[in-house]
């Protein structure tokens, strides 16, 4: 491990006894406040280390590799890999960024199920040879471009559920995989394992059986054609939740002994991502604008009025939106509900609000409809699971500016990775302490993860 990456700086945040991320969170506004009221995020690095205990208490051996497209903010890239993750890279600036850290090619995946040239060419260069497949075309890319690589073939799982659609679907089938397997026969190119992915969203489990038995013929279909195949690679869809953890776990175990016993030399990993990273991370916002609308512009279609007539209905606009942290928004729902950062009573009236991003673009929603106490330009509201799908590369559409991100980490977190024997010197010069009495400075203790 070589450290902190060298292109970036910032810190890590010791809490004492008496500090909670809660008071982080209301200095850092405080701060923000009198300084220029930009949005930031507060992570929780410690979080990063009790779920990779609870990973290893629960799924081991299976091995988790991070897909860095999740949130590929240098502090989570900087732990996980000196906890000893592997990484799941879908671009070469994500291999770039994750061999900077020194991690070993043989600890990152090319997942991209749609490989450029170039960046094939790169991942040959690097010695990254373990990449996945799910079609000729792919795979004659790949013999061209890497003749080296090592082929995880992507099958497909019937992860859909009722009244759920999805644009696009990656995996192959069982009878293809045949072709794939002649295909690659003759080009010379290496197939070692099988990869598929169940959804977080499916409800029904019972999918892992159906994928791990499917993945046990295409290893005896490869047996037929001399490959040795020696990786099983069981995908994401972990939520977080330490109850679906253990669900899963129940489901896949026993099939994972019968199927591939430790004996068959086979090593099963997942790639677990807004897992480890969706509720380490806290995203503080400010509203920047407010006006009265309309009740029924708010309601989505086919909801009946209900409100009385005199209430006032808000919509808010703040400085985060689409273009930036909740560029998820775009895809799936929002996963978390704003809270209000200002004290107000318990019988404080609630209203009708909606709440926007800052580009006033119509795909800038971020809560369609939901009930707040009314607010006003200058408030600060918090969204908590922001980790997940937010800090990656993101637009610059209508000057948008990355929210500086606050890194912290509990002594009793800290104390876990020094017992592990996982705590190098060079990353203890990366923390500093934080008292529970003091204010935080953003230009003194803090900089920016862009």
């Amino acid at each position: 491990m070589k450290g902190f990456l060298e292109d970036t700086n910032y810190s890590i945040g010791l809490l004492d006894e008496g500090a909670t991320l809660a008071d982080v969170i209301d200095n850092c506004i405080y701060e923000h406040t009198h300084t220029g009221k930009k949005a930031f995020y507060v992570g929780d690095l410690g979080k990063l280390v009790r779920n990779n205990i609870q990973w290893q208490n629960v799924m081991a051996p299976i091995k988790p590799f991070y897909p860095v497209k999740c949130n590929s903010a240098p502090g989570v890239l900087e732990i996980l890999g000196t906890l000893g993750v592997g990484f799941a890279c879908s671009s070469k600036s994500e291999m770039a960024l994750v061999q900077d850290l020194g991690i070993s090619p043989e600890n990152i995946i090319y997942t991209n199920p749609c490989k450029q040239a170039s960046q094939l060419k790169y991942a040959a260069k690097a010695g990254i040879n373990i990449m996945t497949c799910d079609n000729d075309i792919e795979l004659k890319k790949i013999s061209r471009n890497h003749p080296n690589a090592k082929l995880l073939l992507h099958i497909a799982t019937e992860d859909i559920t009722a009244g759920e659609e999805m644009n696009m679907k990656f995996g192959t089938t069982l009878k293809n995989c045949r072709h794939l397997m002649e295909c690659a026969k003759e080009l010379g190119v290496q197939i070692v394992g099988v990869k598929f992915h169940v959804s977080g969203s499916c409800k029904d489990l019972q999918m892992y059986i159906h994928a791990i038995s499917d993945a046990r013929c295409v290893f005896d279909m490869a047996e037929e054609f001399g490959f040795k195949m020696n990786m099983l690679d069981i995908g994401g869809g972990f939520t977080g939740s330490e109850l679906q953890l253990e669900e899963v776990n129940h489901v896949i175990r026993p099939l994972l002994d019968v199927y591939f016993p430790k004996e068959s030399g086979v090593n099963v990993i997942a790639e677990p991502g807004c897992y480890y990273v969706s509720s380490a991370f806290t995203l503080a916002v400010n509203v920047i604008a407010k006006k009265t609308v309309e009740y029924d512009k708010l309601l989505p279609s086919g909801v009946e009025q209900t409100r009385n007539d005199d209430e006032p209905v808000f919509t808010y606009y703040i400085n985060d939106g689409v273009y930036g942290s909740f560029a998820s928004k775009l895809s799936e729902k929002l996963n978390t509900i704003p809270e209000v950062h200002k004290k107000y009573k318990e019988d404080e009236p609630l209203f009708v609000s909606s709440l926007w991003g800052p580009s006033c673009d119509e795909l800038d929603q971020i809560v369609e409809n939901c009930l707040l106490p009314e607010l006003s330009v200058g408030d600060w509201l918090i969204f908590d699971n922001m980790g997940s799908g937010t800090l990656g590369e993101q637009s610059t559409f209508n000057d948008y500016q990355r929210p500086l991100i606050y890194y912290m980490m509990s002594f009793s977190d800290w104390d876990e990775m020094q017992d592990a024997g996982i705590a190098s010197d060079t990353l203890m010069k990366n923390f500093f302490f934080v008292p529970s009495c003091i204010q935080l400075s953003p230009e003194e203790r803090f900089s920016t993860a862009a």
